[in-house]
């Protein structure tokens, strides 16, 4: 396979539903009583395993799982999500520890490595490659980084940013770079947080800017149902494996399609990482349908989990057409 080629959820089973209220440590304000913080945790199973979700805000954590796995009737393809919203402090999980073809979501994971390694003092030509890898998602200039940077840095990137879980593929294919979505929103914190010690605020800001100007026909996925006034740095990855032939019975020549934002600004501060394979190409249908099939599942749960989140600044859930995609992202 040559390099440059690599490019770039649900069916129900029982439903049980557990809610508990838990009490953390309480947090005592200079006078007054005294008040404590609680959590509410619920959970919901899909397909033999478990959506979860917890939240500090009251049965946000309830109706986050019920509209997550309503969002999912009746799609046949597989599904991992991950998200936290600081604000509220509201985190949900399914299949977040599952492996996939990253595609082109191992990005900013490289711009990460460049920027550990030489911080903002990049040359021009560095300047505009990291442009075309965020902003246009375009390979061959991930790769010229991918080749100044070598593996070992970019290793290093994912040891110092705690990201123990992804693997970089072992016969250098950026594409391959296996990925969960707990750790794709663990960077989505690092980047969105004030911890100094992996990045700089200088450095954080400079990826998060790249990934607020992807260009519009890339802004799919993650952001749909964001609230209008909210900000958005989004990253998305598609990547149609087995394109000769049968390579197992899942992989008939499918679709990863991911997607992953942030969304800051006023008074917002959550992540949101979903991930899909297994998005068929019907017989007969353009290449593309498997992928507009993956990008229409991502939106499915990403417009449901917005709305819940921050109801009076999102519109009731509805369906939108996707564009059509290149088959290389």
């Amino acid at each position: 396979m040559a390099r440059g080629k690599v490019t770039s959820m649900a069916m129900f089973g029982v439903v049980v539903l557990a809610i508990a209220i838990n009490p953390v440590i309480p947090i005592l304000p200079k006078s007054g009583p005294q008040h404590t913080l609680r959590t509410e945790h619920a959970t919901q199973r899909l397909k033999g395993r478990v959506v979860e979700c917890s939240s500090g805000r009251p049965k946000l954590a309830q109706t986050l799982v019920r509209h997550v796995v309503k969002s999912l009737e009746g799609r046949s393809s597989r599904v991992s999500i991950a998200l936290y919203d600081r604000t509220s402090r509201t985190s949900c999980s399914y299949r977040a520890d599952v492996h996939y073809d990253s595609a082109s979501t191992v990005k900013p994971i490289v711009l990460g490595a460049l920027l550990l390694a030489k911080g903002t003092d990049l040359s021009r030509k560095e300047r505009s490659l990291a442009r075309e890898m965020i902003v246009n998602s375009d390979n061959d200039a991930t790769y010229a980084l991918w080749d100044r940077l070598g593996e070992e840095r970019i290793q290093g990137f994912l040891d110092e940013a705690g990201l123990e879980d992804t693997d970089l593929n072992d016969a250098g294919f950026m594409g391959l770079t296996q990925i969960t979505a707990r750790e794709q929103v663990k960077l989505l914190q690092l980047l969105t947080g004030e911890d100094e010690s992996v990045l700089s605020a200088d450095e954080r800001a400079y990826v998060l800017r790249l990934m607020r100007e992807v260009q519009d026909d890339q802004r799919w996925g993650t952001p749909a149902g964001a609230p209008p006034d909210a900000v958005v740095q989004v990253k998305n990855g598609w990547l149609q494996r087995s394109e000769k032939g049968v390579k197992s019975s899942w992989d008939r020549g499918d679709w990863k399609v991911h997607s992953m934002s942030a969304i800051t600004g006023r008074s917002y501060d959550y992540g949101l990482v979903i991930l899909t394979e297994n998005n068929r190409v019907p017989d007969g249908a353009s290449p593309e349908a498997g992928c507009d099939y993956g990008m229409e599942t991502i939106e499915r749960v990403a417009k449901a989990i917005h709305h819940e989140l921050y109801p009076a600044e999102t519109p009731e859930v509805q369906q939108a057409s996707r564009p059509l995609v290149s088959a290389a992202g």
